[in-house]
């Protein structure tokens, strides 16, 4: 079974939306360890309301902290320390989505970071959003990967922005699963739409 662990060039890129159309496409289970604020309508919220499947299950976070920041700075508020041995993976036999919290370089303690919670086997896709100095993040988050060994590829997210995309690729000759348009809303339909475009990528991994 597939692990595949989502993760972005930064904050606000589009990483629960991508993991919400790979959780539909691959009828997989979703897990986000760490979730810092909005815990009233977390991003394990926001997934099961997108997918329209009735086989996925939706795992509890490992930490569920109150403050909307960094890992390491939200758990120093609730008066605690993260730790990764306490980070385990839940038990399931289907295809597992992991999302994680910004980009791969966010602090979840003093010592360890986002990339200490991608295991060797995992899958690794990355989100890019176009902006102002995104090809530079990406770059960077790309290398960082790939120097670790892990098997990469990008969503991209928002309007076609060709010359970002088409460089990313000429440099890094990453495998692209597809880009998300900017919709004027999601819901499961359109959720589903992109599972089905995104499919024939997925099976690539």
């Amino acid at each position: 079974m597939k692990k595949i662990f989502i993760t972005g060039i930064g904050t606000d890129v589009g990483k629960t939306i991508a993991s919400a159309i790979l959780v539909e496409a691959l009828e997989a289970d979703y897990f986000k360890p760490i979730q810092a604020g909005d815990l009233e309508f977390s991003d394990t919220d926001k997934v099961r309301k997108l997918v329209a499947n009735s086989t996925s299950e939706f795992h509890a976070n490992s930490y569920a902290l109150q403050t909307p920041m960094s890992p390491h700075a939200a758990a120093e508020i609730d008066k605690i320390t993260i730790e990764t041995s306490k980070i385990t993976l839940p038990k399931t036999n289907n295809h597992l989505i992991i999302e994680g919290a910004g980009g791969v370089l966010v602090p979840i303690n003093d010592t360890e970071t986002i990339l200490d919670l991608i295991e060797p086997e995992y899958k690794v896709v990355v989100v890019s959003r176009h902006y102002l100095g995104s090809i530079n993040h990406t770059l960077m988050t790309l290398q960082i990967l790939k120097d670790k060994g892990y098997d990469v590829s990008v969503i991209f997210n928002g309007a076609a922005h060709k010359t970002t995309e088409s460089i990313i690729q000429k440099m890094t000759g990453v495998h692209v699963i597809g880009r998300i348009d900017d919709e004027p809303y999601f819901d499961a339909m359109v959720i589903k739409e992109y599972a089905n475009l995104f499919q024939n990528e997925l099976e690539k991994f």
